[in-house]
């Protein structure tokens, strides 16, 4: 893999995992810590969840093709398909429209295949050909496809969602209603029931267009503010690549952050500061497209093992 970025003209970077902020999306848990300085004092540090921040940053002082494969850090994760540190495969493409990143994931996919030499990858009895041509998919018709959920439904032309639209829907397709009936909770719930266990089944599945609501980093499609250029890519049922048509725009990622945070205050009591610095670059950062890539539940499929602790030199204890 490295070899397939360097004949693309890419330059591998290491950003540092210690961070101000670790991410600010809602779902997502960092490892603090406390960094003390020669005067004894204290400041609040995060181990990253992603390198993107950093990885922006370097697009915006000038870079064009970047990638970084290194260790990240979520909390809370641990099944077959999480670890709490993991390798994260992160690339960016400058200028270069999302489409390509899309193309670039794929051929990653077919890579591991053939490096490894086996024919279907597998998980609990689910399987896929990672060389066959890819679905591609839009969150809505994935929606409507398994769930019978028409999303558009439940929210208005500018993509601001409600959630009691979004209960009723559920409702009138039998599904049962949890306490939390925020739009974007009963959202992630019938992702993870009915559509994601549906997605890469005999082929690769592009999961694209998602709600703007559900795209903190992304820019919403031209000529329709209700979707955004995120897409995820799904082989056997397994997430393995998130990735964005980049949002540049200051003042929207602060707004998105903030609600963000918000949301993360009223769901876990928690929140985590901005990185100023991160929002002053993305007046300087060009258009650009960029994807995360789990490297180990790649390397799982491509070997035919069923937990992640399988392709780890040292898991950590339990």
């Amino acid at each position: 893999m490295r070899n397939w970025f360097a004949a693309r003209d890419f330059l591998m970077v290491d950003p540092p995992g210690l961070q101000r902020s670790p991410g600010n999306e809602t779902h997502l848990h960092a490892f603090g810590t406390v960094m003390t300085g020669n005067d004894g004092l204290g400041q609040d540090m995060y181990l990253h969840t992603s390198p993107e921040f950093t990885m922006k940053k370097l697009l915006a002082a000038g870079e064009r093709r970047i990638a970084s494969l290194q260790h990240v850090w979520r909390n809370r994760e641990r099944s077959a398909l999480h670890h709490p540190e993991f390798t994260m495969l992160e690339w960016y493409r400058a200028e270069e429209g999302y489409d390509t990143i899309i193309a670039d994931t794929l051929a990653l996919i077919r890579l591991a295949a053939d490096t490894t030499g086996i024919g279907a990858f597998s998980f609990r009895e689910r399987r896929c050909d990672p060389r066959a041509e890819a679905e591609r998919l839009s969150v809505v018709d994935a929606f409507e496809r398994y769930a019978g959920i028409d999303l558009f439904a439940t929210m208005d032309a500018d993509g601001v969602p409600d959630g009691n639209a979004l209960a009723a829907e559920m409702a009138h397709v039998g599904m049962s209603l949890p306490d939390d009936r925020s739009w974007s909770y009963l959202f992630t719930q019938i992702l993870l029931e009915r559509v994601e266990p549906q997605l890469g089944n005999g082929r690769v599945t592009v999961l694209d267009r998602y709600p703007a609501c559900e795209a903190a980093l992304a820019r919403r499609v031209p000529g329709d503010r209700r979707v955004s250029e995120r897409f995820e890519v799904y082989a056997c049922g397994v997430e393995l690549a998130n990735g964005f048509g980049e949002l540049t725009d200051k003042a929207e990622q602060r707004r998105r952050f903030e609600a963000e945070m918000d949301e993360k205050q009223r769901i876990y009591g928690e929140r985590y500061p901005i990185d100023e610095d991160f929002l002053a670059a993305l007046d300087f950062m060009p258009e650009a497209s960029g994807v995360a890539l789990g490297f180990d539940r790649l390397v799982m499929l491509a070997t035919g093992v069923q937990r992640i602790e399988a392709v780890l030199w040292a898991p950590v204890a339990a």
